[in-house]
């Protein structure tokens, strides 16, 4: 697998949202209509990963607030699910907003994701109250993690 840093407007990443917004309304119904606005992306760093020329999975970040990072986005395809890509995805982009100076990250995934959640647990995310535009949506999962640093 290799790992493509790009901007959230690159095209295979936005490809990549598209399938998991049809995902997320399978999971959600109608619901997932008052989550859309808040998944339009625009000046994000995105990862993708590719597996030769076929697009497996992505994620990206952007500002949140001060020294904190915000977690978007994330997907696998299904075919590629199991392999830990998701894993690696989340540990690069937090690698990324390392370097960009952040030292928190935080996300928001939702209660009908238990692959995803588990995913946060496991790599050290502790809950949180629901944040920000999330703070009255009970579908929402919120989650928190202090980024290491090598210094």
């Amino acid at each position: 697998m290799i790992y493509v840093n790009c901007k959230a407007d690159n095209q295979t990443f936005v490809n990549l949202t598209c399938y998991l917004d049809m995902e997320l309304a399978q999971r959600y119904g109608i619901g997932q209509v008052q989550y859309d606005g808040y998944n339009r992306i625009v000046n994000a760093e995105a990862i993708i990963a590719m597996d030769d020329k076929l697009a497996a999975g992505c994620g990206c970040i952007r500002s949140f607030a001060g020294e904190t990072a915000e977690i978007k986005r994330m997907y696998v395809k299904p075919e590629y699910r199991g392999r830990g890509i998701a894993k690696e995805l989340l540990k690069r982009l937090e690698n990324r907003a390392m370097e960009l100076g952040y030292k928190t990250a935080i996300l928001e995934t939702g209660c009908k994701q238990p692959e995803a959640i588990r995913l946060y647990e496991k790599s050290g995310y502790e809950h949180i109250p629901n944040y920000g535009p999330y703070t009255d949506m009970l579908d929402s999962v919120c989650f928190k993690k202090r980024l290491q640093t090598t210094k």
